[in-house]
């Protein structure tokens, strides 16, 4: 094996693009998370150090979605070296940015890397997806594919699965505003409704069908006139205070959209370049803290590699 020691870095992710529940996607420049491997002689697979985690993470490799999804691959290639794991969280927990499936991203392109023949990145999703099963209990790809393969990605299918990366204009750019509110994204998904009317899927529909139209034919008009969940963000937007306000907020201030990544509770405002962002991202951020809630903010473009090989 050409190398002993690998350091990937995976981006974080937004999910659902407001109207693309659980099949639609992109990646980030930044956050993200970061993991070394070392071989090792003694054939495990183990954990030496987590940072960024507050101490949240655990050490048994059985139970951390790094080492699951790094053991999987070494049992599916039947490759019997051990490696050492050291994981930097340079990204928050609950935030709707696809925390674990960067984790699980970085450990199997890493692990990966590692081999002498290695698979192409989208060998990897299903793997990459049961190490989403881990952390949560449900193997979607919402998440994994865009931080694995990079750029928008659209899941068609998940029964056979079909993953397919979108065009997209590359001068977009976003604003990210983390509130630092709990919400767990069981709770956020158990809120949602289970039935919807004919009337409602049918405009919800249209506006993902324009959404995937607007990214081929790079339409921005098009893209943020689409970005409209008449389903999800009713729902979820009640739990993250002053949701309204500051859509109102972002919208008056020239952002194409302003939605819910993932689960929530942080906030993607999508503008036509860096400048609008990082004005809006910090006009959300004080309206926040002048109510007591702190957040974060982050701005990125769409990154268009996904996971990386730093060395």
């Amino acid at each position: 094996m050409s190398s002993s020691t690998v350091k990937v870095f995976a981006p974080a992710t937004i999910a659902n693009l407001s109207v693309g529940y659980d099949v639609l996607g992109l990646a980030l420049h930044q956050p993200g998370d970061e993991v070394i491997l070392r071989k090792n002689k003694t054939g495990k697979v183990t954990i030496s150090k987590i940072s960024g985690d507050e101490g949240k993470l655990p050490y048994d490799p059985t139970k951390n979605t790094v080492s699951t999804v790094i053991i999987d691959y070494l049992k599916q290639r039947n490759l019997d070296f051990g490696v050492d794991i050291e994981l930097n969280k340079k990204m928050p927990f609950g935030s709707g940015l696809g925390s674990s499936s960067a984790s699980a991203v970085a450990g199997l392109v890493a692990i990966n890397a590692l081999a002498d023949m290695p698979w192409e990145k989208k060998l990897l999703l299903p793997l990459a997806m049961e190490g989403e099963r881990v952390a949560c209990g449900i193997a979607h790809a919402d998440n994994v594919a865009p931080s694995l393969l990079g750029g928008v990605t659209l899941i068609r299918s998940y029964h056979p699965l079909e993953v397919i990366k979108l065009p997209f204009p590359e001068h977009l750019h976003l604003g990210l505003v983390y509130p630092h509110v709990n919400i767990p994204t069981s709770q956020a998904r158990r809120i949602l409704p289970q039935k919807v009317t004919l009337k409602d899927a049918s405009v919800q529909w249209g506006n993902l069908g324009g959404l995937v139209a607007g990214f081929c034919l790079k339409d921005v008009e098009l893209i943020g006139n689409s970005m409209n969940d008449i389903l999800i963000e009713p729902v979820r937007s009640l739990l993250i205070p002053y949701f309204d306000a500051l859509k109102n907020i972002a919208l008056h201030q020239g952002a194409l959209n302003f939605g819910i990544s993932g689960s929530g509770p942080t906030m993607f405002i999508l503008t036509n370049d860096e400048r609008t962002s990082s004005t809006i991202a910090d006009q959300i951020q004080r309206y926040l803290k002048e109510r007591n809630v702190n957040s974060n903010t982050y701005l990125s473009k769409i990154n268009p590699e996904g996971a990386l090989v730093l060395s």
